[in-house]
């Protein structure tokens, strides 16, 4: 497995493998690193993907961190970190420096307008626009023809689909389901950060997941009233700190009144100093 550092490296290779014998196209899994088995299921799925050549990322991107968040401390493991994606199929890492993303004296970025003021974006301005940003350099410097993302970030989804069709990229932008630990805990990267009884109020932001579609699939389609489930749920660990409780349309990330099929659900919360986010895709 090669492991590039250049854009130009990146496209010499993309380009390779669209001209060999069986003209192979790209497929593009961008990650921040500190990888785990929900990464590999993403890779895997890229790999699978046939006829396609994989290529993994691994950036973590200064400009979507805002000013008093993680950036400095975000879990760096770049050895293990190509181990997996070697492991699960990747045909080769890009693994670029800031410098060489962001060029001294550049200007450019992406900002999809609305989208990026919801959800997460209304909690953290600017993380989107950092999301779209990069992605949009990385769709473009692999000349991707797939990219795989997971649905644990649906709102970062809804952002880039919304870009890659208003850009005209001509990317696929393709969703894996969300990879659970065995006691329900949605795999993060951030989840290193918990301590033992953090990580243990952690669960309650699956037992919310768990209870709103219960109550969908019972034939509940009020959002009022499975938002007020949510939140009783949420209370049974009072340390946890609510970001936002939401359904909305998955598209728009607008708020819905009523729930139908495709209702994306979303949570976010603060576990002592830790941010995790969850959600679940109604009917």
């Amino acid at each position: 497995m090669q492991i590039l550092t250049t854009v130009k490296e990146l496209r010499a290779w993309s380009r390779a493998q669209r001209c060999g014998a069986n003209g192979e196209g790209i497929a593009l899994v961008p990650t921040m690193g500190a990888l785990h088995a929900g990464h590999a299921s993403l890779i895997r799925a890229a790999a699978e993907a046939r006829p396609a050549r994989v290529a993994a990322t691994i950036f973590v991107n200064p400009t979507q961190f805002g000013p008093n968040e993680d950036y400095a401390r975000y879990p760096r493991t770049f050895k293990a970190d190509c181990a997996l994606a070697e492991r699960e199929g990747a045909t080769v890492i890009f693994a670029p420096s800031v410098e060489e993303m962001y060029p001294a004296g550049g200007s450019t970025f992406v900002e999809v307008e609305g989208l990026s003021d919801r959800l997460d974006g209304q909690s953290r301005p600017g993380h989107f626009r950092g999301v779209a940003t990069v992605v949009a350099k990385l769709m473009i410097a692999a000349e991707a023809d797939l990219a795989f993302f997971g649905q644990k970030d649906a709102a970062q989804v809804a952002v880039l689909r919304r870009m890659v069709a208003d850009l005209r990229l001509g990317t696929t932008i393709l969703v894996c389901p969300i990879v659970r630990e065995a006691d329900g805990l949605a795999l993060s990267s951030r989840n290193a950060y918990l301590g033992p009884g953090e990580r243990k109020q952690a669960l309650v932001l699956s037992r919310v997941i768990r209870r709103v579609e219960a109550l969908a699939a019972g034939g509940e389609r009020t959002s009022s009233s499975l938002i007020d489930a949510a939140h009783r749920v949420l209370a049974e660990e009072p340390e946890v700190r609510v970001d936002y409780i939401e359904l909305v349309d998955w598209e728009t990330l607008w708020p819905v009144l009523t729930v139908g099929p495709g209702t994306l659900f979303a949570i976010a919360a603060w576990v002592g100093g830790t941010r995790l986010i969850d959600n679940t895709v109604i009917g």
